[in-house]
Formats: C-alpha cells, structure tokens, sequence
C-alpha cells in the first residue's frame, strides 16, 4: 500500500523487451535501500524490484501495466515518480493507494488560480466527485472540479516541483487510481442480493457518504 505522497523522482536509465514486457532501469536515490521483491510505486503503478545496485534498480513490467499505464511509453531520461511502500509503523497520510491503475487520462490544460496550478484532464469521470481522492502519476490530489468527461486538480507549488507533473504537456497522458472506496461502493450497490443487504444509497447519505 502506499500514500500518493511521492518520495523522489528518478530518472529512466533504459528500457528494453523482454518476454512480452519490458525491463525498465530506473537511477533513485535510494536504491541501494531497496531489497530484491520489495514494491515500489513507479508513476502510481505498483511494481516489484528485480535488481538493484547502489544509484538504479530494474523492474519487470509485464503486458498487462503496459497496456493499462504510461509505462509503455517510457524512454531513457524520463522522469518518473517513485514511492516506497508505507511502513507498518509510519504515519498514514495522503489517501489509501494500493498502486493498481484503473485507466489513462489526458492532459488538457493548466491555468493559475490563487497561487495554484488546476490541472485538467479527459477521462472517465464515474467514480470521481468534487472534494474526492484521486492518484495521477501515483500523486494523491483533491478534485475539485468535475464533468461527465473531464475533471481538475489544484496543484500547490510545493508538489510541482517535486513530481513530474510539472512536465505535462498538452496530450500526455497520466496513470489513474481511482479512490478504492468508490469502487467498493458500487461493487455493493449493484449486488443481485442487495435488497437484502443493509447497505443502501440512502443509507450512505445518512453515514456521510
């Protein structure tokens, strides 16, 4: 599990097929920390370390996250951004991120507002509600606007200049988690059983949700 909150970003070292996915090397200050297997967030994609030494590491990316995230079109000297799994013993902050990514988005544009930067995107908008979590390159953001096929982030200075959505250019694309708990949600709304089941939109609202 991880936070959104992103530890570094690094740079890709190279890139190569493999078996139907890709190896992908990646400089990191803290690679030299890392263990064989440990996972680590790589634009909000969960992935496994394969190999490391003392300034890169490589993972194994199969077909399936190529197909599902901006991995597939990674190149040496991309920026990524990386997150290290939360310790059992650390602080929880961000929002519950579990490192699966739901879908692609793309950039639309930027303008500045109250010395923030909003950031819009085109993308499937169902389980995303204004003043809700959401993941972009494995960052955890608020929405705080919302249409049928687009929605917009409010980025402080603070958090653009330590992710790489600094770079975003008109039709980038970026990797999206969607908030778990809206998925789990619907899963239980849509239930065949769910005339017998207490849960139930009106009493959601009543919970405050």
């Amino acid at each position: 599990m991880f936070t959104g909150l992103i530890e570094e970003t690094g740079t890709v070292k190279s890139v190569f097929n493999k078996d139907g996915g890709k190896i992908i090397e990646i400089r990191a200050n803290f690679s030299n920390e890392l263990k064989i297997k440990e996972s680590v967030s790589i634009n909000g994609a969960c992935q496994s370390v394969i190999e490391k030494n003392k300034d890169s590491f490589c993972v194994f990316t199969m077909g399936e996250s190529l197909m599902r995230t901006n991995l597939s079109s990674l190149k040496t000297g991309d920026i990524v951004n990386l997150e290290r799994a939360m310790r059992a013993d650390s602080r929880f902050d961000g929002h519950i991120v579990q490192g699966h990514i739901d879908g692609k988005a793309r950039f639309i544009n930027s303008t500045e507002s109250g010395g923030a930067k909003i950031l819009e995107f085109e993308y499937n908008t169902k389980y995303i509600v204004e003043k809700g979590s959401i993941a972009i390159n494995g960052v955890s953001l608020t929405v705080c606007r919302v249409t049928d096929n687009s929605f917009c982030v409010a980025l402080i200075p603070q958090t653009l200049e330590n992710t790489n959505l600094r770079f975003l250019k008109k039709g980038d694309e970026v990797n999206i988690e969607n908030d778990i708990f809206a998925k789990y949600i619907e899963k239980f709304l849509s239930a065949k059983d769910n005339k017998t089941s207490k849960l139930s939109e009106e009493f959601l609202k009543e919970n405050g949700f």
